[in-house]
């Protein structure tokens, strides 16, 4: 499908620079009634494309009436953004199955995105009272730059808080399947179900003693490697220092 993009590269470089002086702008509203909206005949244009002319505003108001454009002269980033996109309607409208079958746009296709960060306000009232408090809720260290914090919030919900993290922080190790017919539980509670759920908590609180075993050998073995080589006094006739 036609994509706003690939009109945008058509566009004469000078003209997607938001319009920088007043000539490049009607340029380039004039290239895009000549080349893709087309409304007014071809000898109908004669008064928008009279750039030099101190009555060009004019035409370009009666223009954006003739083209139905919701909104004004004075309006002239929303009325070149409108206007775009009738330009992208009409041309895909003109060439439905050239259009139709295009590929998505690929990530290396678009501008790389700005840090939305550099456009906000740190010294906003409102902007440091809501830094302040999710840093507070998130427990993240104050500090006197709030912007410094705020990276700090958004790497911790990144790093911490995505669905992905989440789920992966969820996982757990999958053990070895157990056949708790082949555990005996010693005794009956007269419930099938209970037993099993006792079976299952005797199951875990051998897997913990199992745990605690290993980690009093671990010990015992650190203990030993520092008093496991004494040192003989054959004058005191003893072992020891």
């Amino acid at each position: 499908m036609l994509r706003p993009a690939d009109l945008y590269r058509a566009v004469p470089q000078p003209a997607r620079q938001a319009h920088p002086d007043e000539t490049e702008f009607r340029n380039f509203i004039v290239w895009l009634e000549d080349q893709k909206i087309r409304h007014y005949k071809i000898e109908d244009r004669g008064n928008l494309r009279n750039i030099p002319s101190s009555g060009w505003p004019k035409s370009f108001e009666q223009y954006l009436q003739d083209v139905n454009c919701p909104f004004t002269v004075e309006e002239r980033q929303e009325s070149v953004d409108w206007l775009l996109g009738l330009a992208v309607r009409l041309e895909y409208g003109d060439n439905v199955e050239k259009y139709k079958n295009c590929p998505p746009a690929t990530a290396t296709e678009a501008a790389k995105p700005s840090d939305p960060l550099i456009h906000l306000d740190s010294s906003n009232p409102d902007f440091k009272a809501g830094v302040l408090g999710l840093a507070s809720l998130l427990k993240i260290q104050r500090h006197d730059d709030y912007l410094v914090m705020l990276k700090a919030i958004r790497i911790l919900i990144q790093e911490r808080l995505t669905p992905e993290a989440i789920a992966k922080a969820s996982q757990s190790k999958e053990g070895l399947p157990v056949a708790l017919d082949k555990h005996i539980l010693g005794f009956d509670t007269g419930d099938a179900t209970l037993n099993e759920a006792a079976q299952i908590l005797r199951l875990l609180h051998i897997e913990e003693l199992r745990d605690l075993q290993t980690r009093i050998n671990e010990a015992i073995v650190a203990v030993q490697a520092v008093i496991a080589d004494p040192k003989t006094d054959h004058r005191l006739g003893k072992v020891g220092r």
